[in-house]
């Protein structure tokens, strides 16, 4: 967690990754209350939460969620999020409790072989008209 923010509960994600991009449907899917929204890095909000949390947008390393206010990154972000998504779900927010260090390596150990093992989408994502809505405004490209 880097700090607050005064957005609503959003998951910002790299609208290139093909990991990302199934995270960000596998949530669209499963969040049954519609809690979370989106923005891509590569969208003037995306590039402005970034540069607020001292983060580069290029190349996106992690993702950001914000949750009640709060900054989550990388692991910590991913069990924020499965953690309100109820159950079988919720119980991989237990994650939460492994030491900083191992949850870093885990989750840059992804990041650093995503593009690799899960491809990279030429474009940036774009949504289908019933999606749209649920991202945050200026959150697409």
């Amino acid at each position: 967690m880097t700090g607050d923010v005064d957005l609503p509960d959003a998951v910002i994600f790299d609208g290139h990754c093909v990991l990302c991009a199934r995270f960000f449907r596998f949530v669209l899917r499963y969040d049954r209350a519609a809690r979370f929204h989106f923005a891509v890095v590569q969208s003037p909000l995306g590039r402005e939460v970034y540069a607020a949390q001292g983060l580069p947008d290029d190349p996106a390393d992690t993702f950001l969620v914000i949750c009640d206010g709060q900054v989550f990154q990388k692991l910590d972000g991913v069990c924020v999020v499965l953690g309100q998504l109820g159950w079988p779900w919720r119980i991989a927010a237990v994650l939460r409790v492994l030491p900083a260090g191992v949850k870093g390596w885990l989750y840059d150990r992804v990041a650093q072989n995503r593009y690799r093992v899960f491809g990279r989408s030429a474009q940036c994502l774009v949504p289908t008209p019933e999606i749209i809505s649920r991202f945050l405004p200026r959150g697409l490209p």
